[in-house]
């Protein structure tokens, strides 16, 4: 018998669940009661379906659906009338996930998005199960939820909807960050014995550590002149133009002081000979802030996270000066694009 609390109507909830999130951490748990799943570069998507009304949600409750119509229209398909999900959006090409290809989806021209919904089909990674039929399994713990989502994916078996692969042996989960030479985005920790948790970072990750070597292009001075507030990095693309990629701003004040003399004699250089930084955009608020080119001589080792048509996608971390290296071996290949679920091998 069905027991009360789980006798609910979860695909016809008003509003978007809002989905268990993670802390970010140095070094994966150890011990007993842990599940481990790999980190997806995608969309965070909620995913729900009520007869035949299916809905698609972002992290942040937005609708996804008129977005991805491909997938809205595989998931209209699936057996069961009522379902509540929770996955990853990801567009693979080339063997490779494309978080380009993703954004290019959330355009306001809907034959634009058809087109390449035809051209270039998203695919739907699952890895949790929160409602099934009438039955919220929110308050079920995660090893029972995640045995109903394998005989879900099983019963289905439709190409594009994908089952995230898992492990309790961390030894595994620590070699497919390992094994994937920087193309795995990350591992995510979770207890077994956890209900779901809406909106909570109740889960554990440890993001892949990538590192570059960028020249430093140019840097923005703090107002009035006595410090650097941020270095701006390049990198040479196949053409040997010094394209801007990003930025460093973490740095002490000690580091910003320094940095002054250091940069005073390459100031007025060549700067960027690609694209360069400058211009509203999404990284300055829609304000331009002045900068001032250097020769490209300095190389810098950063630690980043993503990459994003072909910058860094956050800020970066410095790590440290490459005086070892000519700043022309700096280029794009160093950059490792995330690898689709097929080309990574998780067994083993």
């Amino acid at each position: 018998m069905t027991r009360p609390s789980e006798t609910v109507r979860p695909a016809a909830e008003a509003a978007p669940l809002a989905p268990m999130e993670a802390k970010l951490v140095s070094e994966l748990p150890e011990g007993d009661g842990w599940q481990f799943e790999p980190k997806w570069d995608g969309f965070r998507a909620v995913v729900r379906r009520d007869r035949d009304r299916v809905e698609i949600f972002s992290k942040s409750g937005k609708p996804l659906g008129r977005y991805f119509p491909e997938v809205a229209a595989m998931l209209a398909d699936l057996g069961p009338r009522h379902f509540l999900l929770d996955g990853e959006l990801i567009l693979p090409i080339g063997g490779r996930l494309s978080f380009d290809a993703l954004q290019a989806r959330l355009h306001p021209a809907g034959s634009r998005i058809a087109r390449l919904a035809r051209e270039t089909p998203a695919q739907l990674m699952l890895f949790d199960l929160l409602a099934l039929g009438r039955r919220d399994l929110r308050q079920r713990p995660l090893a029972e939820r995640r045995e109903a989502l394998e005989r879900f994916h099983e019963a289905e078996a439709v190409p594009d909807l994908l089952l995230s692969p898992c492990t309790r042996d961390r030894d595994r989960a620590v070699g497919w960050l390992e094994r994937s030479g920087g193309a795995l985005d990350g591992v995510i920790a979770k207890r077994r014995d956890q209900p779901y948790r809406p909106g909570e970072r109740a889960m554990l990750k440890v993001k892949q550590r990538r590192t570059a070597d960028c020249v430093v292009g140019g840097v923005r001075y703090e107002e009035g002149g006595e410090a650097i507030a941020s270095l701006l990095l390049g990198l040479y693309d196949e053409e040997g133009l010094l394209d801007h990629v990003g930025f460093v701003s973490g740095l002490s004040r000690a580091q910003k002081t320094a940095l002054v003399a250091t940069v005073a004699p390459l100031s007025g250089g060549v700067g960027f000979t690609g694209k360069a930084p400058g211009g509203p955009s999404r990284w300055n608020a829609g304000r331009e802030t002045p900068w001032v080119p250097l020769a490209p001589q300095l190389v810098a080792e950063i630690l980043y996270d993503q990459v994003t048509g072909g910058r860094f996608r956050h800020g970066t971390h410095f790590l440290r000066w490459r005086p070892d290296k000519d700043p022309r071996q700096c280029t794009f290949e160093q950059l490792a694009p995330p690898i689709a679920p097929s080309q990574l091998g998780f067994a083993g």
